[in-house]
């Protein structure tokens, strides 16, 4: 009987960066409660690809030139951001980037237009608060450094429920 030994010369572990990002993809992936549909992708804010959704409420012209100098201020801050002015409703959008692991959002709306505020939402909680752009940077900029975490904001500037129309 002939015995015949073999060494290997090259070893191919089954152990791979791609292994580690399903993985990862796996623990942050969930649904909302109450709606299987939608789903949302909770990468840390820090790792997140895109970090700010600005989503302007209308495709009024009037809120173009809001957009573009909030975009502009947002990406000299640091922070990657992108504008969906898409015709779809704004529950849509938001619906759409939390699948993709936006964490925040930023409307742009009519009251915008009136005295320079805009809505900060939260990705996993769907809390909103309101500020001034430069405020509402400020939030972002600060919860990406580690400095302040979203709850801090809710507690300074309150939550935001919703606008008062006039009649």
């Amino acid at each position: 009987m002939l015995v015949r030994e073999y060494t290997p010369n090259v070893i191919e572990p089954s152990f791979g960066i791609g292994r580690i990002f399903y993985s990862l993809i796996e623990h942050i992936y969930w649904s909302r409660p109450g709606d299987e549909a939608r789903g949302v992708l909770s990468f840390p804010p820090k790792i997140a690809p895109t970090k700010v959704l600005i989503v302007p409420l209308s495709g009024n012209s009037d809120f173009a030139s809001i957009v573009t100098v909030l975009s502009v201020k947002i990406r000299r801050a640091g922070i990657s951001n992108r504008v969906d002015n898409s015709s779809t409703s704004i529950g849509k959008r938001y619906a759409r980037n939390d699948e993709l692991g936006t964490p925040f959002g930023v409307t742009v709306d009519f009251q915008s237009l009136k005295d320079g505020t805009i809505t900060l939402r939260e990705r996993d909680g769907m809390k909103q608060i309101r500020g001034t752009q430069d405020e509402v940077i400020e939030i972002v900029r600060r919860i990406l450094d580690g400095d302040s975490t979203f709850d801090d904001a809710l507690a300074k500037f309150g939550e935001f429920q919703g606008q008062e129309l006039e009649g």
